[in-house]
């Protein structure tokens, strides 16, 4: 009991503290320096890995990570069912990769025999560029989930579509990366005809029972013409001192670390048989991996609301008959 209202009280605190830490901070100063190149992550288990950036119609240019197929297969042939992972809040295409073969669902993927992308939303750490305006500004940071579900998503898909000769392909969304789905659906429902299944993980269409600290949180946050003017900075970047303090924070065998794991559970829901505890430091070293403020205020004004997001206004344009309700293959 007296560990559980620790793990309470230090959630807020950690979470204020990053949130000061990413507001205050220039972001791409203090990128991690130390952070290898997400495509060695692949390549060192002998998987091939590539690096392909789109620009969106607003100008963000976003970066996308794909293992074409896999050492195990026979074939090189490129001609292989394609699937798209997009990441959720605060998140990065590592996320799909970071367990290693065998665990990580990119390389289970690959394995089956597809041809996966991963993509990365505007604002995490491989997704900082634009045409015109530089990450160091504040308008840069004016975006939601709303602009990635309207932007991003169809720049990607299309991008995919067109390099791979494919009409359509799998979606796989996490959290986040399942209500920029949902945005894109209910405002382009066209791309529905580029989707021939979506999987939701942990979806989020409504978060009117959500009680995790990070989450509640956002209901206490100002809202107003003068705070949206002051809230567009990054969310949580990823950065040498506070990922550095999360990793040694979390590391096994140290003191903090029933209170590190304890602080993840009041945020994200409590499963210990979930959570790997000796690659928590790995798995800090990279996330999070930033996104904007708005992103997380917008999740806060669902919470306030009470009301759903646009899954159920996608739903009446038809996505639901791509949508994957049970355990089916891709």
């Amino acid at each position: 009991m007296i560990l559980a209202v620790w793990g309470k009280s230090l959630a807020y605190v950690c979470f204020l503290t990053l949130l000061l830490r990413g507001v205050t901070g220039k972001y791409n100063k203090n990128t991690r320096k130390s952070l290898p190149a997400m495509p060695k992550l692949i390549t060192q288990h002998g998987y091939p890995a590539e690096t392909h950036t789109v620009a969106t119609d607003d100008g963000y240019i976003l970066t996308m990570h794909r293992i074409p197929y896999s050492p195990l297969s026979n074939s090189t042939d490129t001609a292989r069912p394609v699937v798209f992972l997009q990441h959720g809040l605060i998140s990065s295409s590592v996320d799909w990769v970071i367990m290693g073969p065998g665990n990580g669902l990119g390389y289970l993927l690959a394995d089956a025999g597809y041809d996966v992308w991963m993509g990365n939303a505007r604002g995490n750490m491989y997704s900082t560029r634009h045409n015109k305006l530089s990450a160091m500004l504040p308008t840069f940071w004016s975006f939601s989930w709303h602009e990635m579900g309207v932007y991003d998503l169809p720049a990607e898909i299309d991008y995919i579509l067109t390099n791979t000769t494919q009409k359509s392909l799998r979606y796989v969304g996490h959290s986040m990366g399942t209500t920029m789905f949902y945005v894109l659906m209910s405002k382009k429902p066209e791309y529905n005809a580029k989707i021939s299944r979506m999987i939701a993980l942990a979806p989020v269409a409504f978060l009117r029972n959500t009680k995790s600290p990070f989450a509640s949180i956002t209901k206490l946050v100002p809202s107003g013409v003068l705070f949206d003017m002051v809230s567009n900075w990054p969310f949580f970047p990823n950065k040498k001192f506070s990922n550095g303090l999360l990793e040694a924070f979390c590391k096994r065998g140290t003191i903090t670390q029933k209170m590190c794991t304890n602080t993840l559970f009041q945020i994200g829901g409590f499963n210990s048989n979930q959570l790997n505890q000796t690659m928590l430091p790995t798995i800090l070293h990279y996330f999070p991996a930033g996104s904007s403020m708005k992103a997380w205020r917008h999740y806060g004004q669902l919470i306030s609301s009470g009301r759903e997001s646009a899954a159920p206004e996608a739903a009446q344009l038809g996505v639901s008959r791509n949508c994957s309700s049970g355990i089916q293959p891709l």
